[in-house]
């Protein structure tokens, strides 16, 4: 099939991004011919609450990416909308997670073109109101196929989308190099060498539950020693918010705050020196983070929301526990000895290969052949 992707790229950092240049990657090597639409802007400045969402090491820049879209600027839509036609694809594939597209997905798919299958992420933004909601549901009533990554959110979209069909593949962890050791990267990053070390990583925002982890941190014994890492950029006005939690616990010998973007390179520095990844998510769709560290063979300890529980196995390769619980995930921190710790990291390795790109690309592959029709 000849087919157009949209969606952001290199340079841009973020899930989405990641997601979709590998989305193209392993379709192109199923032997589909690819062209890349990528935007020069992702967001306007006052949606986007951290300092910058760039980062040119996160995303491989492809070869068949072309930078044409702009979202924030309607007067560019009809010339994108025309290069995008011009290539006469079989199908087009879309990503849906924010309202803040939803202009630019709506303008797109007016009229004649192909048909499209909008991979969503994201049914509604995070805490949507019912404005982003309905701008949810205008861009995705006008697809023709949806693919989604939790059989959680299949079932809803089958359930508010009947007469539409629907696949799901869980996300595959991406290609992560081989981890230094532990020992070096702890001295690197200053982490006490001989104490477990849990690790939070990624974006920062209230549905993450952080506050809820940083809780169950205070909860532990003094004979637990446990020490937490969190490594990521605060959204909004998060990071004063937790700086005072941890003081006002007095965790400042058990917790320390990373609070900035994560540099795509000092990922497996911070996965090598980690005993287990924590999701202490009070709410949430699905997690990039969960097979990044599972493919790294670093377990996952998480709450059971949304598609999570459908990549870590609960007893295998990780731990799950009820949300908005900071009594659970500090129960479930105090009965990670060494011993099981390093059973499930055993389990994490075994099943690194369980989740492929080849089969996502295969599971979007069949929807697009079922939904696909001539211009």
């Amino acid at each position: 099939m000849e087919l157009v992707v949209f969606g952001p790229g290199h340079p841009f950092r973020g899930g989405i991004a990641r997601t979709t240049t590998e989305l193209v990657r392993a379709m192109k090597a199923r032997g589909h011919r690819i062209h890349f639409l990528t935007p020069r802007h992702q967001y306007h400045s006052w949606l986007y609450p951290g300092r910058h969402d760039r980062d040119p090491n996160a995303c491989p820049r492809l070869d068949e990416t072309l930078e044409i879209l702009d979202p924030l600027a309607p007067t560019s839509w009809p010339n994108a909308r025309r290069a995008s036609l011009s290539f006469q694809a079989d199908a087009w594939v879309i990503p849906y997670w924010t309202w803040a597209w939803a202009g630019w997905w709506r303008f797109l798919l007016r009229e004649k073109r192909p048909a499209t299958v909008a991979v969503v992420h994201n049914p509604a933004d995070h805490d949507a109101n019912r404005v982003q909601r309905l701008a949810a549901r205008i861009v995705l009533t006008r697809c023709q196929g949806l693919f989604t990554h939790a059989g959680s959110l299949a079932r809803g979209l089958r359930t508010a989308y009947p007469d539409m069909p629907v696949a799901c593949y869980p996300l595959p962890p991406p290609d992560t190099p081989t981890l230094p050791e532990t020992v070096a990267s702890r001295a690197e990053l200053g982490l006490p060498p001989d104490r477990r070390i849990a690790l939070f990583l990624g974006l920062i925002r209230p549905y993450k539950g952080v506050d809820v982890l940083i809780d169950a941190m205070a909860r532990l014994g003094e004979d637990q020693d446990w020490f937490l890492i969190v490594a990521g950029e605060p959204w909004g006005r998060l990071r004063a918010s937790l700086e005072a939690q941890v003081r006002a616990n007095s965790l400042q010998n058990r917790v320390r705050l990373d609070l900035d973007w994560v540099p795509e390179a000092e990922v497996p520095r911070l996965l090598a020196a980690a005993d287990i990844v924590v999701l202490p998510y009070r709410a949430g769709s699905q997690s990039a983070v969960a097979p990044l560290a599972l493919g790294a063979g670093v377990p996952v300890l998480s709450t059971a929301v949304g598609g999570v529980p459908e990549v870590v196995r609960d007893g295998v390769d990780g731990v799950i526990v009820a949300p908005d619980s900071a009594a659970e995930l500090a129960r479930a921190l105090t009965g990670l000895d060494r011993e099981r710790l390093a059973k499930l990291a055993e389990g994490a390795v075994e099943g690194r290969r369980r989740l492929t790109w080849e089969n996502y690309a295969q599971t979007l592959e069949g929807l697009l052949e079922q939904i696909k029709r001539p211009n």
